[in-house]
């Protein structure tokens, strides 16, 4: 995906926040542990969205700094850990130009959004923030299209718009960070007609569509879902978590040389 098109696609997910809130899946907690080193830690998360992942990174204990540059997508990020939720603090800003001193986190997380990130400008600014012997981690969700209606809604919407294995090779070939560790799991999420709906309409490119376009495409996995119909129990959507860690080398970046670098603190606890 080239840079404009990449920017245009994620300015989408402001208008469909609330159905991104509500419908997306969270991660397993085996794969928080993983992607954090097993141990209470200081984390920045990138591109946190609406706080699937910070939710669960908070009740595991640690201490976390969420950022995400869309402000539809913070203010339900705040709405899911803001009421009186210590240990963590919510940021506006992007991945490129994070506002925080160099060497201020044992751990930097992204969670389904480091393809959209300008990984050139990117990295060299992760890489900065991470302590010495810190870890990038990377996790996506990805549709399991072996099972048959799985695949059938692939057929409609499109099969998932990135190549994970493909991104993080970007991760260890500039010298910042160690070659790529991987580790998979996996999980189920129960879907009913409005949750499958909605987990359609909250993706990117579905977002993009003109208005007829995407009536005609929701009719179609409205139809999959009455050919599926299995009454109150909806279907099962199964998933891949893949998920990537790599120990940064070296920090590119001097806390002075890091140049003007913004960001909105929307609310923090100690």
């Amino acid at each position: 995906m080239d840079k404009s098109l990449r920017v245009e696609r994620s300015r989408t997910f402001g208008g469909v926040a609330d159905v991104y809130a509500r419908t997306r899946p969270a991660y397993p907690d085996r794969c928080v542990s993983w992607l954090t080193g097993g141990r209470a830690v200081k984390v920045l998360e990138l591109g946190a969205g609406t706080g699937k992942l910070t939710a669960q990174l908070v009740r595991a204990g640690h201490d976390v700094v969420a950022t995400e540059p869309s402000e539809p997508m913070l203010a339900h990020l705040a709405d899911r850990l803001g009421q009186g939720r210590r240990g963590v603090a919510c940021v506006r800003s992007t991945a490129e130009r994070p506002p925080f001193a160099a060497g201020s986190f044992d751990v930097v997380v992204v969670a389904q959004a480091y393809h959209w990130f300008d990984t050139a400008e990117a990295l060299p600014q992760i890489a900065r923030v991470l302590r010495e012997g810190g870890l990038l981690s990377l996790v996506w969700n990805i549709r399991d299209d072996s099972i048959p209606w799985v695949r059938k809604l692939s057929d409609i919407i499109g099969s998932e718009d990135h190549d994970s294995g493909e991104l993080t090779d970007q991760v260890s070939a500039d010298g910042l960070f160690e070659p790529v560790a991987y580790k998979k799991f996996g999980f189920w999420q129960d879907l009913d007609e409005a949750a499958l709906v909605g987990l359609v309409e909250s993706r990117s490119y579905v977002a993009a569509l003109e208005p007829d376009a995407r009536a005609e495409l929701i009719g179609r996995v409205r139809e999959l879902y009455a050919g599926y119909d299995r009454g109150p129990d909806g279907l099962r959507m199964r998933y891949r978590t893949d998920c990537y860690r790599a120990r940064v080398l070296e920090q590119p970046l001097a806390a002075d040389e890091a140049g003007p670098l913004g960001g909105d603190v929307l609310f923090g606890f100690g």
